[in-house]
């Protein structure tokens, strides 16, 4: 009977411990891409359409992902996304280029069927990566007219920033930042287009 009791005992005091264990252990983190701030555009030209993106599988978790060593892949344990990966970067891509053409006439993919944009691009993620090297996107985009399919303009990009730790909070910043930078070589493109078409006209 006391042995009994005593296993009894033992074993309240271990699910104790691992209640408290449980307990104790560190909430997840959550973060978001974010574009930059600008004041509301005012204009109704051109109209664009952005997306779809899409993201390698390896990134397409709630888990974030950063440094990298070789072909090993590590996830954090608590830091995470607070949406996924690929609608993040729809959504700060369509911001940055809605401040930067002056345009309230961007949407997302998919669009409504009549009211079809007059460009769009969509973009396919071929890497996405933060070390203490730095941040770097490589990205495959594609700017075409949606009426017609014809291509605009297609090309890899390979862009990089600093990184002063790789801790989910800089890295969000400096993918961010790529993102920014990524807008302001696809807006240029935009605007050369047009350019051409009003002159063509």
């Amino acid at each position: 009977m006391k042995r009994m009791t005593l296993s009894r005992l033992l074993w309240t005091l271990t699910f104790c411990a691992l209640l408290t264990a449980c307990g104790s252990s560190p909430p997840n983190d959550y973060y978001i891409l974010t574009a930059q701030r600008s004041p509301p555009p005012t204009g109704s030209e051109p109209a664009l359409g952005v997306g779809p993106i899409t993201v390698p599988e390896y990134l397409d978790t709630a888990q974030m992902i950063y440094d990298r060593q070789g072909n090993t892949v590590s996830l954090s344990s608590i830091d995470r996304w607070a949406e996924p990966l690929s609608d993040g970067m729809e959504r700060v891509l369509a911001l940055n280029l809605a401040a930067l053409l002056n345009t309230q006439q961007v949407q997302t993919f998919p669009w409504h069927p009549k009211r079809t944009p007059d460009m769009a691009v969509k973009m396919n993620v071929l890497d996405l990566d933060s070390s203490a090297a730095g941040a770097t996107l490589i990205a495959e985009w594609l700017l075409y007219r949606p009426g017609d399919s014809s291509v605009v303009r297609r090309r890899i990009d390979t862009l990089t920033t600093p990184l002063g730790a790789t801790v989910a909070a800089d890295v969000a910043a400096a993918y961010s930042t790529l993102l920014q930078e990524l807008a302001g070589i696809i807006a240029d493109e935009v605007n050369r287009s047009a350019r051409t078409t009003r002159q063509a006209n």
